[in-house]
Order: C-alpha cells, then sequence, then structure tokens
C-alpha cells in the first residue's frame, strides 16, 4: 500500500501540462486488437488501468512495449485465451475488449469486469448490444462465452446512453459487413476520440460525438500512429484544487470545450478563468461561493468523475452546497473520510448537502476509489496541517503522479510506502 503525505494550506500557482485522458487510452489500447499490424499510441499515460489493460493484451497474444512516453502495440497474432477474473477484476474497461475481439475473431471468452466499488455499474447494455450483433453469448459460471460466427450488423437503440457500450458497439462493427447503426450513443468526447481512431487505421465512423453513429465495415484496417486527447478530468481536479487552495494556475494543452461544464460552474463560484486556444487560466483569492445544486449526468452535463472533487473543493465554501449524483449509486462513499477533516457533509440516498467549513484540518484518511481519493488530495492540500492519505493506489489508477503534479504547483506532497 502507498500513501500520500500532504502539508496543506498553501496556494498552488504556477503552469502545468495535462496529461493523455485515460478513458480516451483505455479503448484505444482495445481497438487495436481490430488490426494486425503494429499501433503506436503517442503520450501514453502511465497509470495502473493502462498497465491492466495492457496485461490483458498480452494474454491475448499481442504485444506492448513502451517507448519513452510512446506506446507501441502489436496484434499480429490473437490467443482466444478465458480473460480470466486476475485480469479483469483489476479493470471495468475490460469489459468493451469484447468488441474488438469479436469483430477480428468471433469468439471471445471474458471474466466479469471489476474497477471502483461506486455502484453496479451492470454490463446488460454491452450484452444486450452485442446480441443484437446477432452474437450468442452465455454466462458460463461468470464467463462470458461470445460467439460471434453469425454476427451481422444492425441498428442498435441502447435504452441509455452508455460510454462502454458506444465503444464496444463500434468496435464491433469495424469489421462487419454493412452498416452498424447506433440509436442513444454515448457523446462524450473520448467516444469522438475512439471513432478518430478507427478512421485513422482506415475505418469509416462517422456521427461519433452526436446521438447517432454510423460504423460502415471495412475488410482490414492497419496500423497508425495517434494521439489521444488531453485527460478533461485530471484538467478538472487541478481547476477544483486551485479554487480549494486559492492561487493561480495556467492549465496547458486541453480542450476547453471538453470542460466547459465544469468551468461555467467554477466561474460561478467566483473563480476567474481566461481560455486562450488550448490553454485555460484560473486564479482564485477568495472562498468559492457555494453551488445550491449541482447534478450529474451524461456529457455534456457535469461529469460524475467530477463530482468527488467538487464536492471537497465545497467545503471551503462560503454557505450550502447540494449535489445530486445521478448515475453511481454509492459515489459518496469518501464523504466519511471528508467529515474526518472537519467537513460538514449530509448523505441521503443520491444527494449530499455540504455545509462550507471555514478551514479543515490534517487527518488520516483512506481512499477506497479513484476519484473519491483525488477529492481527499485536494482536501489534503487546502486543510491546515499534515494529511496522510492511505491507499494511493487507487489514484493511480487515473492520475499520473499526482503528488508530482501537485508539487509543481508548490503544493507540499510526497510519496511514501505504507
Amino acid at each position: 500500500m502507498q500513501k500520500l503525505i500532504i502539508d496543506g494550506g498553501k496556494p498552488l500557482n504556477g503552469e502545468i501540462e495535462i496529461q493523455t485522458a485515460k478513458n480516451a487510452a483505455l479503448p484505444i489500447i482495445a481497438a487495436c486488437i481490430l488490426t494486425d499490424e503494429p499501433v503506436i499510441i503517442e503520450n501514453c499515460p502511465r497509470l495502473k488501468d493502462i498497465d491492466a489493460m495492457l496485461d490483458i493484451v498480452r494474454h491475448l497474444g499481442c504485444t506492448a512495449e513502451f517507448d519513452g512516453n510512446d506506446l507501441t502495440v502489436c496484434c499480429k497474432d490473437i490467443a482466444l485465451n478465458v480473460i480470466n477474473s486476475d485480469l479483469t477484476g483489476k479493470l471495468r474497461s475490460s469489459i468493451f475488449i469484447l468488441g474488438s475481439i469479436l469483430s477480428r475473431c468471433r469468439k471471445a471468452y471474458i471474466s466479469h469486469p471489476g474497477g471502483c466499488e461506486i455502484g453496479l455499474r451492470p454490463i446488460d447494455l454491452h450484452i444486450s448490444g452485442l446480441k443484437g450483433l446477432s452474437v450468442k453469448i452465455v454466462d458460463d459460471c461468470g464467463v462470458i462465452c461470445c460467439d460471434g460466427t453469425d454476427m451481422k450488423s444492425a441498428v442498435i437503440n441502447l435504452d441509455f446512453a452508455s460510454v462502454g457500450a458506444t465503444e464496444n458497439l463500434m468496435m464491433a462493427g469495424a469489421l462487419l459487413d454493412g452498416e452498424t447503426v447506433i440509436v442513444n450513443a454515448a457523446r462524450e468526447p473520448e467516444i469522438v476520440d475512439l471513432a478518430a481512431f478507427i478512421n485513422a487505421m482506415g475505418g469509416c465512423v462517422s456521427g461519433a460525438g452526436e446521438s447517432v453513429i454510423h460504423i460502415k465495415g471495412v475488410k482490414r484496417l492497419h496500423g497508425c500512429k495517434y494521439r489521444p486527447m488531453p485527460d478533461r478530468i485530471c484538467a478538472g481536479t487541478v481547476l477544483a484544487a486551485v479554487c480549494a487552495t486559492g492561487g493561480s494556475v495556467t492549465v496547458k494543452d486541453i480542450v476547453p470545450e471538453h470542460i466547459f461544464g465544469i468551468t461555467e460552474r467554477l466561474k460561478k463560484i467566483g473563480a476567474r478563468l481566461s481560455v486562450r486556444g488550448s490553454t485555460v487560466r484560473i486564479s482564485a483569492d477568495e472562498r468559492p461561493r457555494p453551488i445550491h445544486k449541482l447534478e450529474t449526468n451524461v456529457y455534456p452535463a457535469f461529469p460524475t468523475d467530477m463530482q468527488p472533487q467538487f464536492c471537497a473543493m465545497l467545503t471551503r465554501a462560503t454557505g450550502s452546497s447540494v449535489i445530486i449524483e445521478n448515475l453511481f449509486e454509492n459515489r459518496f462513499g469518501y464523504t466519511s473520510e471528508l467529515i474526518k477533516m472537519g467537513a460538514s457533509i449530509t448523505v441521503k440516498d443520491r444527494i449530499a448537502v455540504i455545509n462550507g467549513v471555514d478551514s479543515l484540518h490534517g487527518a488520516a484518511v483512506k481512499a477506497c476509489d479513484l476519484r473519491g481519493g483525488a477529492a481527499l488530495g485536494i482536501a489534503g492540500l487546502a486543510a491546515e496541517g499534515r494529511s496522510v492519505v492511505y491507499g494511493a493506489e487507487h489514484i493511480d489508477r487515473g492520475y499520473e503522479s499526482i503528488e508530482n503534479l501537485f508539487s509543481a504547483l508548490g503544493g507540499v506532497i510526497r510519496r511514501a510506502d505504507g
């Protein structure tokens, strides 16, 4: 186990470049299976979730090697090994490797996925969508056995705009004869990025970013070199941290429209923001104003992956805020740890009421999931005194050395064993 030791109460200042998006890189790695030629993913983040996905593709007979920050994946040879729970238990995103394996090999075997314990997150949309492409699926003692021998393109209408199910179906349709259409598709920027990657390999995907996506199947895809989008959640985490601690920070190498839902709310709480090209500058001189109602939902609404970081920031607000979590039923688990630091938070079902306090104090707390861990890091940076955040390995799933990220901005934060 790893821990972060934070001496808080210091404003953040300086400039920072944002890492490549984890949630873009993961499906892109899965989509490498669609071609037997090498693919180079530029500036791929070195994260625990990336390592978990690479373990899966290597288990299937692919090679994956880093050269500096660039990752080369070659899936010339595919072995239809069962992807067991030792591999899938580390990564929720393991489920959308089904689409690429089925598209390439027409059969796949995978154990049920794991990941952060923030809610049920059922895979029924993935399964029903693949069945709509004529895949025969049987659950054999926890192993999802898929036979796509008779796969056909089709129109799939998703009951919910699921990011993972949309990605799975995009990959599944990439090599099918005819046209696959996804209705009520997810619209997240990571969907657009995956479509651009498939097209860079010679695919034909249109409509990504809208509610209807068309995938015209091609006979073969080729290798390519591709740089995924910057991480909008990492950018939002930095911006929220500045509002919690005070200071002035320039965030570089982002796509401002991807974080519009975040920056607009930061303006409402009193932060000063300016956008120029791929750069956002934020200044926060005073405690944030409260947000009377903040609701999470699918893009372009406020992202659930930013909910914990905003909650941590709002513990320092000048009044009471309300957050409504519409996507995951267990996402407020981290709030009990914030309360140890002096926060005043009441949670009932999917609603949290945060009464801002004059100051937080340092404490020993434990991260139990990725974004909740980031929230504890923000609280530690804003608190007076020393905080110790245990379970830093959860944070490592989505942030590349978060201690270096905040140290570069003047935060006093370091990593240790124990």
